[in-house]
C-alpha cells in the first residue's frame, strides 16, 4: 500500500497542520506493515503556479522542449504519477485568508487532469480515482467548518476530491488555534485523540 503525504504550511516547525499530518502518517505506518510513504513539502519545494508555460510544456513534443519546458513537464508528470499510484492521501491544509495555501492549489492543478483523473461524457463529469482514500488535516486560526467562511477550505477540498471520484474522505480538524492557548491546546488535543482512535 502506498501513502502520499502532502504538507503545504509555510510555518515550518511551528505549523499545527504539519504536526498533525505527521501523527496521522505515524499512526498509519504503525497499523499498516509495509506501508510505503512518499512525502512532499510544497512550501519548501514549491511547484510554482500553474500557468500558460505549464500547458505549453505538456503540449510540446518531448524532443522539442526547452530545458525549462522539460523541467516543468517532469514536475507535472511526477506529481500526477505519485497521486495516481497512491492508495491513501494525507493532505495538510491550513487555512490562509479563508482558503487553502496557493502551494496546495498548485499541486491540485497538476493532479486534476482531464482524461486521466476525471473525464467528461454525455452524462457529465466522472471521477476516475474512486479507489483512493483521503485524509484532510484542516487547521485554522478561527472557527469555520460548516460556515460560509469555510467554503473555500474544507468544502472546496471535499468537492475537488469528490470530482475526482474519491468518496472515502475523512477530516482531522483543529480550529480556533488563534483564540488563545487554552482553545489551541484543546483543539490540538481533540485532533490527536481523533487520530489515535481512528488510525492507530
Amino acid at each position: 500500500m502506498k501513502l502520499l503525504h502532502i504538507d503545504s504550511s509555510i510555518l515550518g516547525d511551528h505549523s499545527a497542520s504539519r504536526a498533525l499530518t505527521a501523527k496521522v502518517v505515524d499512526a498509519l505506518k504503525a497499523a499498516t506493515p509495509g506501508l510505503e510513504v512518499i512525502y512532499h513539502d510544497l512550501a519548501h519545494d514549491a511547484l510554482g503556479h500553474f500557468s500558460g508555460a505549464s500547458l505549453a510544456a505538456g503540449a510540446t513534443p518531448a524532443e522539442q522542449r526547452s530545458a525549462e519546458q522539460r523541467d516543468e513537464a517532469e514536475r507535472n508528470a511526477r506529481a500526477l504519477q505519485e497521486f495516481l499510484a497512491a492508495d491513501v492521501l494525507v493532505l495538510g491544509a491550513p487555512m490562509y485568508n479563508f482558503t487553502i495555501p496557493t502551494q496546495l492549489k498548485a499541486w491540485i492543478d497538476r493532479i486534476t487532469v482531464a482524461g486521466t483523473t476525471f473525464r467528461y461524457s454525455e452524462a457529465g463529469p466522472e471521477g476516475l480515482c474512486g479507489d483512493k482514500k483521503a485524509i484532510i488535516v484542516a487547521t485554522a486560526g478561527g472557527i469555520h467548518a460548516g460556515k460560509p467562511t469555510g467554503i473555500a477550505h474544507e468544502d472546496y477540498l471535499q468537492l475537488l476530491l469528490g470530482f475526482l471520484g474519491i468518496t472515502d474522505i475523512q477530516i482531522v480538524r483543529a480550529e480556533g488555534l488563534a483564540y488563545g492557548d487554552e482553545a489551541k491546546n484543546a483543539a490540538l488535543a481533540s485532533a490527536e485523540r481523533q487520530i489515535a482512535d481512528q488510525y492507530a
